[in-house]
């Protein structure tokens, strides 16, 4: 009961220093102040003033082009990779290419934004909505096939056999067997690849262009000429976007558990019928 307690009190403490801080910040969004030095009392102003902010407002809507696009693209050559590792029959190469991924994965992103830098650069590719794109692209793959490869292994071989057994060509097998069998692992990756094309800094920090930035890029350049609580009110739309995509993805994932129990239920009826 005590180690209850402690571990309880612990992860009280943790989720206090985590949500603190976002509280903070909406709380003074709603403020009639300019400032988070003390609250002025209650006010949409704010939100108002980002409303009207056009530039902010194309920002906006430039990061969720990008963040779409790029985790879209991401999701399907990701899945195709992971496919490919997954068929690879020489454990050594099956291996090289799982840590040449993991490489990426755990590079900074300060190399990987210098090095894509470097990159359009050296072939003389013009910075903006284009290098931004297949930057995203590039260190989303990753994670897509981090992601969607332990589905792959969970599906068993008996399921694919049993498909060409039947006659199933490879298209019909991979599309009526393998990706149902993997929707979840794909929908996943989509949402982490989206989440991290969102809020990442560093890389789009180093690829982007003049006349091109996207929120992340823009919120530390405003955060450096002083607190803007136009920002707050930004950062607590993101916030609840965030959320709801969570919940999105939580309730899905809940859907797809009951269906897949529903027709192992209706299976097992038609075999004690």
């Amino acid at each position: 009961m005590k180690k209850w307690h402690i571990s309880n009190l612990y992860l009280i403490f943790v989720f206090l220093v985590l949500y603190l801080p976002i509280i903070y910040l909406i709380f003074y969004s709603f403020n009639a102040g300019d400032t988070m030095d003390h609250f002025s009392g209650f006010s949409w102003r704010h939100y108002g003033t980002l409303l009207s902010d056009s530039r902010m407002i194309s920002i906006v809507l430039n990061t969720l082009i990008i963040a779409l696009l790029s985790s879209l693209i991401a999701t399907i050559v990701g899945t195709l990779g992971a496919l490919g590792i997954y068929s690879t029959k020489k454990a050594a190469v099956k291996n090289g290419l799982l840590s040449l991924n993991n490489v990426l994965m755990v590079s900074p992103d300060v190399i990987i934004g210098a090095s894509f830098l470097i990159f359009f650069t050296f072939l003389g590719f013009s910075l903006g909505f284009g290098s931004v794109l297949l930057s995203h692209i590039a260190f989303s793959i990753p994670i897509v096939v981090l992601m969607v490869l332990p589905k792959i292994n969970e599906l068993p071989a008996t399921m694919v056999d049993a498909a060409y057994d039947l006659g199933a060509t490879t298209w019909q097998t991979l599309t009526k067997v393998i990706l149902p069998a993997i929707t979840p692992g794909i929908f996943a990756g989509f949402f982490m690849a989206f989440t991290y094309s969102l809020d990442d800094f560093a890389v789009t920090f180093f690829v982007t262009g003049n006349g091109f930035s996207t929120l992340s890029v823009e919120i530390y350049s405003r955060a450096r000429q002083g607190v803007d609580l136009e920002v707050n009110a930004l950062s607590t739309l993101m916030f609840i976007v965030s959320l709801l995509l969570v919940v999105g993805y939580y309730l899905l994932g809940r859907y797809n558990q009951s269906r897949r129990m529903q027709r192992v239920k209706a299976a097992e009826a038609k075999i004690n019928q």
